[in-house]
């Protein structure tokens, strides 16, 4: 490595990932972030490009860490349910997420989250933007972010798709914010209206709306219209170059040239075998992580899945009463569908390059109210990293014994997205130049990575 840039000499021969890791986990910390982000990029300039993809499996409402995984049983706040062993020694989560407890050594369990907003709405834009709502700035989602890195603007597939998304708590936390229209998400599915759907006992199909056209509309007709179409953009882009009308116009381009392309069939899970299916449960969410891996696997580089409620509920993880119950028939949900991401995403090889998020927007308090359930907690709770990025296997942070406060490592938001970030391979310190002309990085200056679970 050059050493014209007066580095120390610590970094004046070629680093890899690994050992830079080490050495800002020892306290080498002097420099700034975008300086020795900078010095790792000119290290591995020879080495061959891995592109890597996130899947983020968001549970709406909160879910109770202290019946999850980080359960406190023969306390007071314990509740019923019993902690059993995973393939990892010393690491244990809920007797109700048994397959997921056989692949403990892909798991980093981060148990000493902690924020300050019980507010779902409020809450939901920290962890989904890395920000607060504040004044006219529209953040973007964490989606919005990674596409924009990560993105490929030639694939006919878009590079971030939600799946399932229930956004009536805070509709701007789950869009591009101040990226614009291009960054998106395709929507796949819509939890209120399939909650409405089934509640009315009906089935609701896990599809991309509008996808196809009406049968009444043939090829050529649809050709013609697409064409008088375009040429009425090309003359408005002529007169008006602003970035909303360019960003829309991108937008509007992949679509249609998704709809006009086989990439289409990714989303239509009838190809996959009955016993693939069924292993991931015959449920919406189930679905979901399977379609999420079909996407990984054809370069879509963020997916997300939300996990809603059970029995037609829309937030069945804000459980202030009759918790235990709830989350019981949450986690069988859960289990069959995360386990068997982990498990295919392992076998294909494609693990290793896709970091899978498990999170919502806070925890539950570990004192039982009156009505046997938990209510908003944020002060201490739980999220869950694997696969590409991070080294499983291991515990971060520790709660008191009745969980009412982290006692080790804590973490903040912008401490796990920027290790989000890092493990993708994305420079947190990226600025985007906002609504309001001002320049805002993908994460708060003020994070600090957990460096000792990167790979």
């Amino acid at each position: 490595m050059a050493r014209d840039k007066k580095l120390p000499g610590w970094l004046s021969v070629p680093l890899s990932r690994r050992s830079w890791l080490g050495c800002t986990a020892a306290g080498f910390t002097g420099l700034s972030m975008s300086g020795w982000l900078e010095a790792l990029a000119r290290a591995a300039e020879n080495l061959p490009a891995r592109r890597r993809s996130c899947i983020l499996l968001w549970m709406t409402g909160g879910p109770s860490q202290m019946d999850t995984f980080d359960l406190k049983p023969g306390t007071a706040n314990g509740g019923p349910y019993h902690a059993i062993d995973t393939n990892v020694p010393g690491m244990q989560i809920s007797e109700h997420l048994p397959r997921l407890a056989q692949h403990g050594e892909k798991l980093v369990l981060i148990r000493s989250m902690s924020t300050k907003e019980g507010d779902h709405s409020r809450a939901t834009s920290l962890l989904r933007t890395g920000y607060l709502p504040q004044g006219p700035i529209r953040y973007p989602t964490l989606g919005a972010l990674v596409a924009k890195e990560l993105g490929d603007r030639d694939s006919e597939l878009p590079s971030f798709v939600s799946i399932n998304s229930y956004r009536l708590f805070a509709p701007n936390a789950f869009g591009p914010g101040f990226l614009g229209s291009e960054y998106d998400p395709l929507l796949v599915g819509d939890a209120a209206s399939a909650v409405a759907a089934e509640q009315e006992g009906g089935q609701y199909e896990l599809k991309v709306e509008d996808l196809q056209p009406p049968a009444s509309i043939g090829p050529e007709k649809l050709t013609a219209r697409l064409g008088l179409l375009g040429s009425l953009n090309e003359r408005f882009l002529a007169e008006h170059r602003a970035a909303a009308a360019i960003g829309h116009r991108i937008a509007y381009d992949r679509a249609v040239r998704l709809m006009r392309s086989e990439a289409g069939k990714v989303f239509d899970l009838t190809s996959e075998p009955d016993s693939v299916r069924d292993a991931y449960g015959r449920n919406r969410f189930g679905q979901g992580c399977l379609l999420a891996r079909r996407l990984v696997e054809r370069g879509v580089p963020f997916v997300e899945v939300s996990l809603n409620g059970a029995d037609n509920q829309a937030l069945g993880w804000d459980t202030h009463t009759d918790n235990f119950e709830q989350v019981r028939r949450l986690s069988e949900i859960l289990d069959p569908a995360w386990s068997t991401l982990l498990a295919e995403l392992s076998e294909r090889g494609l693990l290793q390059d896709t970091l899978v998020v498990w999170m919502g927007e806070f925890g539950r308090t570990p004192q039982i109210n009156p009505n046997g359930g938990r209510d908003h907690f944020p002060q201490a709770w739980s999220t869950v990293l694997a696969g590409g990025g991070v080294r499983g296997g291991q515990i971060v942070g520790k709660t008191s014994e009745d969980g009412q406060e982290v006692v080790e490592r804590p973490v903040a938001v912008a401490d796990l997205l920027a290790t989000i970030c890092l493990a993708l391979g994305i420079d947190p310190e990226t600025q985007n130049l906002s609504n309001v002309g001002r320049p805002i990085r993908i994460v708060d200056a003020a994070a600090k990575p957990i460096t000792e679970i990167l790979s």
